[in-house]
């Protein structure tokens, strides 16, 4: 979407449900009429239903409900995150491309998002299946002036904000935090997290904060079917991603700057361990060659795992991938 026609939108959605009259948007504009009616043909082809009335002007009637920055904006409480904002139809990876603004300079709080991924990444090099049309799938840059080692608590403190915003358009979903970076219902997926850093060994460039969420999904290929879900499938409700995308955003920003003046995760982790699944559970934590089995007591103030082994010993793990143990 072009910046005319997103000055057209925005009027439109300020008048709305009330017309604004062709000759009006010109002159607010300085365009001819014309140039109008190609930007309102242009926005009914992104998915905006507008009404043309001869002698009356156009009327907004409902929005494209793709997460683009005229939807996502106005809904926005933020003095940085999402005022940055850049969506594509298509890319390889949000995350690829929010480096490469980082990279050239990007403010903290750049938002990149797009309806489909060809090549969506997940922990551990695993993809991320990235279907058009129903789901998030978006990435933030930060430049936190942190510590190095302070850095993965930053995951954990974007759980809890997807969770905080989820919860909020869906109160009665029974939504677990995976330690450390997935959102569950029911054991199967429905947000992921994937923080990368870049820095040097005295100092942190930046980090790009990669999310997904599947929101209205309806079916998924039969090797996901046992591991993954969404909104819609738990709920039987349509969600707006605009709107899910505005409230992670609202949730993040004040957490994320709270976290800068703190020395860890203590203000959050009560939050943390109330909504984690994997408290009281026996587990297995995959780290490269390497596994630790243990019976998960809660999280540290750092945002490692706590473990007992079968020894009773107490271990802290600051890394790696969790699993149930079979029994």
């Amino acid at each position: 979407m072009n910046q005319l026609s997103e000055q057209v939108l925005h009027h439109l959605s300020v008048a709305a449900p009330h017309f604004v009259s062709g000759s009006e948007l010109s002159q607010l504009l300085n365009v001819s009429a014309t140039a109008i009616w190609k930007h309102i043909t242009q926005l009914r082809h992104e998915g905006y239903a507008i009404e043309a009335v001869t002698g009356r002007g156009y009327r907004l009637l409902a929005m494209s409900e793709r997460a683009v920055a005229a939807e996502v904006q106005p809904l926005l409480t933020t003095a940085s995150f999402g005022r940055f904002f850049h969506y594509y139809d298509e890319v390889t990876s949000t995350n690829l491309l929010a480096r490469e603004l980082a990279q050239s300079g990007t403010p903290e709080g750049t938002v990149v998002v797009a309806d489909t991924q060809r090549a969506g990444r997940g922990r551990m090099g695993r993809s991320w299946v990235s279907p058009s049309g129903v789901n998030l799938y978006f990435s933030l840059v930060l430049r936190p002036q942190v510590p190095l080692f302070r850095v993965p608590q930053v995951t954990l403190l974007v759980a809890a904000a997807v969770h905080q915003a989820i919860k909020k358009l869906a109160p009665d979903v029974a939504l677990g935090i995976k330690w450390p970076n997935d959102l569950l219902v029911q054991g199967k997926k429905v947000a992921g997290i994937l923080c990368e850093m870049f820095s040097e060994p005295e100092q942190v460039h930046f980090v790009i904060v990669g999310i997904g969420i599947n929101l209205n999904q309806k079916e998924f290929a039969p090797e996901l079917e046992d591991r993954a879900t969404s909104l819609l499938c738990e709920t039987a409700l349509f969600f707006s991603r605009p709107q899910l995308l505005a409230e992670v955003l609202n949730a993040f920003e004040p957490l994320y700057q709270q976290w800068l003046g703190e020395n860890d995760l203590s203000f959050i982790l009560p939050y943390l361990e109330e909504h984690a699944s994997l408290t009281a559970k026996e587990v297995v934590i995959e780290q490269g060659n390497r596994t630790i089995s243990g019976t998960v007591v809660g999280l540290a103030q750092g945002g490692e795992l706590r473990l007992i082994t079968s020894d009773g010993e107490s271990l802290l793990v600051a890394s790696g991938e969790a699993h149930l143990r079979q029994q």
